[in-house]
């Protein structure tokens, strides 16, 4: 079973790099992890604060919800479970036991992955998964099409051209 980390900004475009990890990672069964990263405030009041982070859970918006358990129910032999997870900090050694904590093995990203702040401490991941010295699968979604497609496509080709020989 493989972990695989994804920075998302929790729009519902990004849940679409679903159906290119199960693709890509063939009949490998998949935990998938959608993480957003704050670096921590200075203010001792945040600080203190940090463990009643449901807030930050208002973000999400029910549509994602709803499209994470649609692909769950998709894909039920690849996906184990997919979860939501905020990483809080800015240094690579805490991003690090970040990833140890998921026994995470992979980060994907789209290949044309923008970053976007949810919020004024909001950080851009690359800065800490390029340094953390885990895997990164760059995917791209634009050329992922359904397996049934692919099938049905070739035999209707197969079929055209025993039809015109």
């Amino acid at each position: 079973m493989k972990t695989v980390l994804v920075p998302t900004d929790f729009n519902l475009e990004s849940t679409k790099i679903i159906d290119a990890l199960v693709q890509n990672q063939g009949e490998e069964k998949l935990n998938i992890i959608f993480v957003h990263a704050f670096k921590l405030s200075d203010s001792i009041t945040d600080m203190l604060m940090l463990s009643r982070r449901s807030r930050d859970y208002e973000n999400i918006s029910d549509e994602f919800y709803l499209a994470i358990n649609n692909f769950k129910k998709q894909y039920p032999n690849q996906i184990n479970c997919v979860g939501i997870e905020y990483f809080y900090g800015s240094t690579v050694a805490a991003f690090k036991n970040f990833i140890e904590a998921f026994d995470v093995q992979a980060v994907a990203y789209l290949k044309d992955y923008k970053f976007t702040p949810i919020n004024k401490y909001s950080i851009n991941p690359k800065f800490l998964t390029e340094r953390s010295g885990c895997e990164t699968i760059q995917l791209n979604v634009l050329t992922i099409h359904p397996t049934e497609n692919l099938i049905e496509t070739k035999i209707q080709e197969t079929q055209l051209q025993e039809l015109n020989v």
